[in-house]
This record gives C-alpha cells, structure tokens and sequence, in this order.
C-alpha cells in the first residue's frame, strides 16, 4: 500500500523577529514622548510671568478737607451756680429741674425767723441811740442858755470867772455827747442794714433769666453756709446757644484757629451732624496720664432744644479746604510697579492705567486729607483711571474682580 505524505499548510505566517521588535520600538518612543511633553506643559505651567490685573481708581474732581478729629462735652454758654449766703431751714421750694425762671424769681426761701429777729432787735437798738441823741441835743442847749447866762453875770462881776469857765466846758461836753450819740446812730443803722441784708438772703432767687438744670435741695433741709457756698440750683441761662468743650492734642493744636469751621455728632441723634465754629482756642493746657491737651472751644446753635448739657460730643475740626480740585486717593501715590524704581525725595507721581499698560504721570500734590490727595500739575484729568495696587495670579487661578 502506497505512504501518503503530509505536507505543511503554506498559507500560515509565522511573525519573524525584526517585525515584533520594530512595533514595541515604536511604542516606547510614544511613550517617552508623552512623558517629555507631560514635563515641558509642567515646566512652562510653573514657570511662566503671572498674569498682573491692576486695581483703579478714578482720578476726580471734588473737595479735599483736612480736619482735626477731638472728642467733647456738650455744656450751656452760661450756667450760674445759685447758692446761699446765709445758713438756715429750707421752708419753701418754687423751682425744680426744667423750670424756667426770670431774673429775680424767688426760687426757694429759708426760714427768715432767726434773721428777723436779729432786725427787730437792731431796729430797736436803733430806736434807742435815736432817742439817746435827742436828749443829748436837748442837754446841749440847756448848756448854752447856761454858759451864756454865766458869761453875762461873770461880766457884771456877779458870779466868779471860775463859774463861767464850768458852764462853757458843760457846753463843750454836752456836745461832744450829741456827736457820741450821733456816732452810736451810724453804728446800729450799719448794723440794722447787715441784718436787713441777711434776711433778704433768706429768699434765694435766680440772678438770670435762664433754665433750671440742676437741683441739690429739698424742703426741710439744713442749709450750712459757714464755710463755703452751698450750690442749691444750676440755672443754664439760655440753652439755645451750647458749647462743646473739646480736648484736642498738642501735635494738632498748631492748626486750630478761632472761626474754624466744625461740625459733630451725639450718640443720642447718630445720623445727624450738628455744624459749629470754633469760638476759642484756650492757652491753658491739660496734663492726664502725660497727655497734653487744650480746650478748644466750638458754638453751636440748639434752637431746636435737641442737644441735652453734659452730652458725648464726636467733634471734626476743619482746619483746611479746597473746593472743586482734581484729586486722587493717597493709594495711587504710594503705588510702585514690581521691579521699578522709587521717585526721588521730593517728587511724586501717579501710575495711570493707560492701554492696558501702567504710565507714570509725575504730579505736584497739594491738600492732603488722609485719604484723598489734591493735584496742583500733572498730565492727568478726570476720568483716568489710577492704579492703587495690582493682583499676580497663574494660569487657571480665579481673580477678584477689579475695584474701579
């Protein structure tokens, strides 16, 4: 029997080594390139310029002020302290807080008792001096009727020399008496008027037309006035026209003058400015806790009754103004751009935002507020835009929107 014999299929590819090599190879240069490419977007990502957004403001036109900031107390012009002179019993009160009373008007009365008995008795004493000086005078002219009849008979040698010289001296005597008695007359009307004036005293009455504001005393109370006046009323004699007495500090004394204009505010009407003017500048200072301060004085009207005496006074004191200049905000001057030069001393400029582009603009400054700067000369007008500070981001980070 015949062998068949079986032959390899011839349409079966075997891979040969150089095609498996060549696909891997191509492979690993993909990969590499990814890898290279991963590293250079992470380079250029991490070290490229950030990106600057500028902050802006406005160069404008408006008032620049200049104020001296000071606290203060709310007090009438005028307030009179009503006190006694003399000591006593508070029998009767006629004026209690908010009264108002007129010069003159009997506010309250101590017991007159005590004192009009010491008038009574100087009346008396008085009474008795006169009489005294009557009978005095009578005495003096019996006196003279007496020496002129001795000097007549002592003429016509009836009666002795002796005898006319006694009856001349009783003369001399008697008035000598009537100006003794006269004398004593004086004496106890002095001392009836002191006592008329202590009773007076016992009524106590307001010496202007004014507001009562305070009150010490009640009825019954002892009033003692042997060492110094007892206050029994504060009387604000108008308190349409108040005062605020401000502290201001001794490195901005030096700006404040008389007529400068002030305005303030109470926590009592907090959305409402009260305008002034300053009325004095006082020399006096004050020391507290090494402190040195003085009283400047600001009027004000109060028409309206709204400001209360001893109210907290938040006081601005405008020391300087100008009205309608082009201004910029301080930022602007002190804003410098990263890697630039400061100006020179003495000089100023202002960076303005100009194409997207920062350009310094020199500028001579006036009027500073503290916040805002007057410009006396400079290329700029209003309407720039002044650039007060700038943002630095990377790519993919959020910026704040710019402050126009």
């Amino acid at each position: 029997m015949a062998t068949e014999q079986i032959k390899p299929n011839s349409a079966a590819i075997v891979p040969t080594a150089p095609s498996w090599w060549r696909r891997h190879w191509l492979a690993s240069i993909a990969f590499l390139l990814l890898i290279l490419g991963g590293a250079g977007a992470g380079w250029w990502a991490t070290h490229r310029a950030p990106a600057v957004r500028y902050t802006t403001a406005p160069v404008s036109r408006g008032a620049v002020t200049r104020m001296v900031t000071a606290t203060g107390t709310v007090n009438p012009v005028l307030t009179v302290i009503v006190g006694s002179y003399v000591s006593g019993v508070l029998k009767e009160l006629s004026c209690d807080y908010n009264t108002q009373v007129k010069k003159g008007q009997v506010c309250a009365k101590l017991d007159p008792r005590p004192y009009q008995s010491v008038v009574d008795e100087d009346q008396a004493n008085l009474d008795v001096a006169l009489a005294q000086l009557e009978k005095d005078k009578a005495v003096v002219r019996y006196a003279q009727l007496s020496d002129d009849r001795n000097r007549g008979l002592a003429a016509r040698k009836f009666v002795s020399q002796d005898v006319a010289d006694l009856a001349k001296s009783a003369v001399d005597q008697a008035r000598a008496q009537v100006a003794l008695a006269t004398a004593t007359v004086e004496l106890t009307k002095a001392t009836l008027g002191a006592a008329k004036i202590n009773l007076g005293y016992t009524d106590i009455v307001s010496p202007v037309d004014g507001t009562v504001v305070s009150r010490n005393v009640t009825v019954g109370q002892t009033v003692a006035a042997s060492f110094q006046t007892p206050t029994l009323f504060l009387i604000a004699s108008d308190l349409t026209k108040m005062q605020v007495d401000t502290n201001v500090s001794e490195s901005d004394i030096g700006t404040v003058k008389q007529d400068d204009k002030a305005h303030f505010t109470v926590d009592a009407f907090p959305e409402r400015s009260f305008g002034g003017a300053v009325l004095q500048v006082r020399q006096s200072p004050q020391t507290v806790q090494n402190v040195v301060t003085y009283d400047v004085v600001v009027s004000v009207t109060n028409a309206d009754l709204a400001l209360k005496p001893g109210m907290t006074a938040s006081t601005q004191i405008v020391t300087d103004e100008r009205a309608n200049v082009l201004r910029v905000p301080d930022q602007a001057l002190r804003y410098l751009p990263l890697g630039t030069p400061p100006a020179k001393v003495g000089e100023a400029r202002v960076w303005l935002l100009r194409d997207g582009k920062p350009v310094a603009v020199p500028v001579t400054t006036g009027l500073d507020d503290d916040s805002v700067t007057e410009i006396l000369t400079g290329d700029l007008k209003e309407g720039d835009l002044a650039i007060v500070g700038e943002t630095r981001a990377t790519a993919g980070a959020a910026l704040p929107p710019p402050k126009l």
